[in-house]
């Protein structure tokens, strides 16, 4: 195994790959994670239920784009976005908005969920909420491929550069996003390192 690119973190809290960072590759990005990354066991049952597709009861679709530990992981890097709760909102809700298929009950719901019913640690405050619903839009207008759909596995050795392109991300309208991000939000660190 090649030493990594990125730096070293003792907290999830500095954890991130910036969005600039095209060269690095899907795995370079997922070990480095992995060194502080939460084990699926560490995962509290509520958000396993509302947002992992594996506890789903079957036949019933109480929010589209949810995706398992593995691929959330990897959209994180596609979005070159980290492990703080607007990192965490803006994720969830980009996958959601990739499906097209998100409801405003749908939407309104799982705001209702993340701000009252998640663990404490877990949950969205009002910022968080505006850039979640921010991120539905924003991955329905740029029309990507579907993120819970995706095959990130072939790309695990190609540079994320090449994974962005492939996952059809529009890099215009996500910068042009990140940047309004971080002057609605200068003082919050997710927000502050986007761009």
């Amino acid at each position: 195994m090649s030493e990594s690119k990125l730096p070293i973190v003792n907290s999830y809290k500095e954890w991130h790959v910036p969005w600039y960072e095209n060269d690095l590759t899907l795995r370079e990005c997922l070990d480095n994670l992995a060194l502080l990354g939460a084990p699926p066991t560490d995962i509290p049952l509520m958000v396993k239920l509302v947002e992992n597709p594996k506890y789903r009861i079957p036949g019933v679709t109480l929010f589209h784009g949810a995706v398992e530990l593995k691929q959330h992981d990897c959209i994180h890097v596609l979005l070159g976005r980290g492990l703080l709760s607007k990192d965490e909102a803006f994720v969830i809700g980009f996958t959601m908005g990739s499906t097209n298929q998100i409801s405003t009950a749908e939407e309104t719901m799982f705001c209702k969920i993340a701000k009252y019913l998640y663990p404490t640690i877990y949950q969205f405050d009002d910022e968080d909420i505006s850039v979640f619903k921010d991120a539905v839009r924003l991955g329905s207008i740029c029309r990507p491929k579907r993120l819970d759909d995706f095959d990130f596995e072939p790309w695990l050795d190609k540079s994320l550069l090449d994974l962005r392109v492939a996952a059809g991300l529009e890099f215009g309208l996500i910068e042009a996003y990140y940047q309004m991000e971080k002057k609605r939000f200068a003082k919050d660190a997710a927000s502050k390192r986007l761009i």
